[in-house]
């Protein structure tokens, strides 16, 4: 078996909010005046996970703070082996909050920008807008995206029961203005969420994904689209979307001819980074090192990089694969 970290891997399935360190939160908690407790390692599901949320947002407030987390989530991604991402930012929200629109986004380009050049991985934003939350602000989230350098994409995120009907428009504007889309679908909700994503919401992959097995129908259209899945399986595990890792649709999403991609969704909040989900993956599953080769490739493949990025990363993959 190959070491994992040195398997150079692309990362679409990630929320910046939730892969601060826990340090990092403390000091800014610290300088901004808000208490944060210990945290022990144990994940509680949903609640723990909403209060997490609410927890960052709360010490997220200076330009400063923004610049950080962007700034070590590139440092943990390349030590990860992570050599492009595609890190998803409710950047509106965050503006709104703090009564400055621009202020959240333009801070995290500059810690990604300078954290790219430190450590030598290239990152795209992806700006996500809630299900729940307002039309209003989904026309911010791609005005948001429009003006600033960097975004490769706008999508929906949040409780999936909340329909993505009402921001037809936002995305089809989206398109037309040269952004790719990304919804979450098909992970809290059935296949009636992923046909919404592929129609009307025009999404060119989908956000976990995993309940499209639910219809054989819908396996078949997203098999001949080649849609890509952003499989996130420890997640999944973590909020109650499946039973156990051993219980995963992984293996048949595979077997089903599917696209699949391994991703992490939210790693500090579960203390699962990028190789430590390959390499349960590995272990679950029993793949060997030219299948987790394709699922690198996989990766890769679906993401918005540079056609030079995608040539480099396989080749890189090659080597890794071959070598003694």
């Amino acid at each position: 078996m190959r070491d994992l970290l040195s398997l150079p891997k692309a990362h679409l399935h990630v929320h910046l909010e939730s892969t601060v360190r826990q340090e990092t939160l403390r000091d800014i908690g610290a300088a901004n005046g808000v208490e944060v407790p210990g945290h022990d390692g144990a994940f509680g599901g949903f609640a723990a996970f909403f209060a997490q949320n609410d927890l960052v947002r709360s010490c997220l407030r200076r330009p400063g703070d923004f610049r950080r987390i962007a700034y070590e989530f590139c440092e943990d991604e390349a030590a990860q082996g992570t050599r492009y991402a595609e890190v998803s930012f409710t950047a509106a929200a965050h503006g709104e909050r703090l009564g400055d629109l621009d202020m959240p986004l333009t801070a995290v380009r500059e810690g990604l920008s300078a954290g790219c050049d430190a450590f030598g991985i290239e990152v795209g934003l992806l700006l996500d807008h809630s299900r729940r939350r307002s039309l209003d602000r989904a026309w911010r989230t791609l005005d948001l995206a429009r003006r600033h350098d960097g975004v490769v994409a706008v999508g929906l995120a949040g409780d999936e029961s909340y329909p993505g009907d009402p921001f037809t428009e936002v995305f089809a504007a989206a398109r037309d203005a040269g952004l790719h889309v990304v919804h979450h679908a098909g992970e809290g909700e059935g296949p009636a969420s992923i046909r919404q994503a592929l129609g009307d919401g025009r999404t060119e992959r989908l956000g976990h994904g995993i309940r499209v097995l639910d219809d054989p129908d819908l396996v078949a259209e997203v098999r001949e689209r080649r849609i890509p899945l952003e499989v996130c399986p420890s997640s999944n595990v973590a909020l109650g979307f499946a039973p156990s890792l051993a219980d995963h649709p992984f293996p048949r999403l595979r077997e089903a001819g599917l696209i699949v991609t391994v991703n992490t969704d939210i790693p500090a909040l579960i203390g699962t980074p990028l190789a430590t989900e390959y390499a349960r993956v590995r272990d679950t599953f029993g793949y060997d090192d030219a299948a987790l080769a394709d699922l690198a490739r996989a990766g890769v493949d679906a993401s918005f990089a540079p056609a030079s990025t995608k040539s480099r990363l396989h080749q890189e993959i090659g080597t890794w694969l071959t070598a003694p």
